[in-house]
């Protein structure tokens, strides 16, 4: 049996260079297998609205769903800079692009 490599392009972070990027500072892809996508704000709504913007966009690259295992939201409501934050915990492989690397792979190997 022949083991098939799929070869991804990562960035130094670990996930796909193609990866739709956040655009707001404050957003962030963190670094665990089950990568936590970070939207903070002192705003919920715009919190929550980037984060579904970006999992569209996201899901629109990888062409299917993106896995998020969970979604959790936190606050801090005390001091001067109150914040909301919102994550969305995604399967690491699809942050890397694997699905597509894999199509790819399937679409060459096909007559």
């Amino acid at each position: 049996m022949t083991e098939q490599r799929v070869v991804l392009n990562l960035d130094e972070a670990g996930v796909a260079v193609d990866l739709p990027r956040l655009d707001h500072a404050q957003d962030v892809v963190q670094d665990v297998a089950y990568r936590p996508v970070d939207f903070r704000d002192d705003d919920l709504p715009s919190a929550l609205e980037r984060s579904a913007a970006w999992l569209r966009k996201a899901e629109q690259w990888l062409g299917e769903p993106v896995d998020v295992m969970a979604i959790h939201l936190d606050y801090d409501d005390s001091g001067d800079a109150p914040y909301f934050e919102v994550k969305l915990l995604c399967n690491d492989e699809d942050l890397a692009g694997a699905p597509i690397a894999i199509r790819e792979q399937q679409r060459r190997a096909s007559p």
